[in-house]
C-alpha cells in the first residue's frame, strides 16, 4: 500500500481530526472541581473486574504474550500510548509497547460490527515506546521514552515502513498530537524539568523537515506565552530542555490532545491538566489536584489523555485507584470507569473509534503486576 493509498483510506475519519472543544473561556477560569458526571456513580465491577456506569459494557481485546482472537498474532508486553483510524468500513486500533530495545507497536483492525479481522506489527525494535499521536493524515507517531529518543512515523493501515523523524527533535519523547489549522506537532517532553514543544513542518503531511520551537513564558500558572526555535533538534551535547533560556518548565510531561483551537497536555509530576491556547496563544490550568476543593482529589497519577466528541476530556491514571476520568466542558472532573484488583499497573493508550461508540484502553500490567500481563480493553455504551 502506497502513501497515497493510506491518505485516502483515512481521510474520511482519522483519529487526529476527531472531537470538537465545547470548552469556553469561562470554563478555564478556574481548574475543574469534582461533581457529578453525565453518566452517573459507577456500578459494582464486572467479571473482567470493571466498574462502569450503567449502560456501559466491557470487553477484552487482547492480553500480552497471547494471539489476539481471530489472528495468529500475539500481543505485545507492556501496552501504551494508542489511538483509532478509520479503515474501511471498520477501524484499527494501535498500541505502543513500553520495551527496552525491543518495544514498538501493534494495531488491530476491526470489522464494521466490531469483530477482530487481523492484528499485526507496525514497528518493531525501538526503545520504550510510551505514548505519541495521531497524524490527519492518517499515521502514527510513535515516541520513544528515553534520553534522546525518537519519533517513528508508522502506518496503521501496514504495508510501508516505519520513518524515523528526527527533525521532531531528540529527548524523551512521551505525547503528540497534531494541529490542523496552525499545522504543527505539539510534543511533551517525561522529565521533571521538562518543555512543551512544537514541531513545524516544512511541507504539511511530511514530517522530514522542519522547525522544532519550545515554548516560553514566566513561571505563572497561566498567561500568555511565546515560542522559541530550539537551535540543536539532535539534543548533542546539550539537552533540548536546556538550550533556550526562559523555556517553561513541565513536571514529567504525559498525554497531549488537540481539539478545536486548544491543545491539552498533561504533567504527572504536580497532578496537572494544561490547556494550550492555540488561537491567543496562552496557556491555562483545566485541572490540579492540589487545587481541588473540599474532599479528596478524584484524579491522581494524571497520565495519557482523549477527548471524545462531547468535548469531554477523558484522563488515565497511571496508579491512583486506577480509573479513567472525565473533565466535562462545564469544568467538573468525575471517574468513569475503574480497574480493580490491578493496584501495580497503570492504565494507557485511551483512544475512541471513529464514530465515538467505543473506548479502547489498556492496562499496562494487568492484574499480575508485570509487563507481560498487560490487558486491551474495549468499552462500549451511549457517550453523549
Amino acid at each position: 500500500m502506497d502513501r497515497r493509498t493510506v491518505l485516502r483510506a483515512t481521510a474520511a475519519g482519522g483519529a487526529a481530526a476527531f472531537a470538537g472543544s465545547l470548552w469556553s473561556g469561562a470554563a478555564l477560569a478556574a481548574p475543574a472541581q469534582p461533581g457529578v458526571g453525565p453518566y452517573g456513580p459507577l456500578g459494582t465491577a464486572d467479571a473482567r473486574g470493571l466498574q462502569l456506569p450503567a449502560g456501559f459494557t466491557s470487553r477484552i481485546v487482547a492480553r500480552s504474550r497471547q494471539v489476539v482472537a481471530g489472528t495468529s498474532y500475539t500481543w505485545h508486553d507492556a501496552p501504551d500510548g494508542g489511538a483509532c483510524f478509520a479503515a474501511g468500513t471498520g477501524w484499527i486500533y494501535v498500541s505502543n509497547s513500553e520495551i527496552t530495545t525491543t518495544g514498538g507497536a501493534s494495531a488491530i483492525r476491526f470489522n464494521a460490527d466490531g469483530t477482530i479481522a487481523s492484528a499485526y506489527r507496525i514497528l518493531s525494535n525501538t526503545n520504550r515506546n510510551c505514548a505519541g499521536g495521531a497524524t490527519p493524515w492518517g499515521t502514527w507517531l510513535s515516541c520513544e521514552e528515553v534520553s534522546r529518543g525518537y519519533v517513528y512515523e508508522t502506518y496503521p493501515q501496514g504495508g510501508l515502513a516505519a520513518v524515523r523523524r528526527p527533525a521532531l527533535g531528540r529527548f524523551n519523547h512521551e505525547a503528540a498530537a497534531a494541529d490542523p489549522v496552525r499545522q504543527v506537532i505539539y510534543l511533551t517532553e517525561d522529565e521533571t524539568s521538562g518543555c512543551f514543544y512544537r514541531f513545524r513542518p516544512t511541507v504539511w503531511g511530511d514530517l522530514s523537515a522542519g522547525t522544532l520551537e519550545v515554548l516560553v513564558a514566566g513561571t505563572a500558572t497561566s498567561g500568555p506565552v511565546s515560542w522559541t526555535r530550539v537551535p540543536d533538534p539532535d539534543g548533542s551535547p546539550t539537552y533540548t530542555r536546556q538550550q533556550v533560556s526562559g523555556a517553561k518548565k513541565f513536571n514529567g510531561g504525559e498525554g497531549c490532545w488537540y481539539a478545536d483551537g486548544t491543545c491539552w497536555f498533561t504533567t504527572k509530576g504536580d497532578n496537572r491538566v494544561w490547556a494550550y491556547d492555540a488561537v491567543n496563544q496562552r496557556i491555562d490550568l483545566a485541572y490540579d489536584d492540589s487545587l481541588v476543593i473540599g474532599g479528596t482529589a478524584p484524579l491522581t497519577g494524571v497520565d495519557n489523555i482523549t477527548g471524545s466528541r462531547s468535548g469531554d476530556l477523558y484522563v488515565a491514571e497511571d496508579g491512583g485507584n486506577m480509573e479513567i476520568v472525565l473533565i466535562t466542558p462545564d469544568a467538573v472532573v468525575a471517574p468513569f470507569v475503574r480497574l480493580t484488583g490491578q493496584s501495580s499497573s497503570e492504565i494507557t493508550g485511551p483512544a475512541f473509534s471513529p464514530d465515538g461508540s467505543r473506548l479502547y484502553f489498556s492496562s499496562q500490567r494487568g492484574t499480575s503486576g508485570s509487563s507481560s500481563g498487560g490487558i486491551t480493553y474495549e468499552v462500549r455504551g451511549p457517550f453523549r
